[in-house]
């Protein structure tokens, strides 16, 4: 079962770095990460080999139901994949969950 696990693990971050590419692909898009992370292009690359960035990425499209349909359409994706890839990575968000 522990492989399994690990198996979901990578394709969740493969979905994140999917994610990131999707926001770089777009100057606008990744001014508007960049401003809401408060990373700058010189500290992104770091930045991107850290599991709890990763979350931050699917958290930052994840907060745009626009930006979620045009990610997931772009990776071939289903828009829902988003959200579980989050949760694989840094468990539920409940704040997004909560009434």
């Amino acid at each position: 079962m522990k492989a399994r696990s690990h198996d979901v693990r990578q394709v969740a971050e493969t979905v994140a770095i999917q994610a990131l590419s999707f926001l770089a692909a777009e100057p606008t898009r990744l001014g508007r990460f960049l401003a809401v992370t408060g990373l700058g292009p010189e500290t992104l690359r770091g930045a991107a080999s850290s599991p709890e960035f990763l979350v931050n990425v699917l958290d930052f499209v994840l907060s745009d139901e626009k930006l979620v349909k045009e990610f997931a359409e772009s990776a071939g994706i289903e828009p829902s994949h988003v959200g579980a890839a989050r949760e694989a990575l840094g468990g539920p968000n409940w704040e997004r969950d909560a009434p």
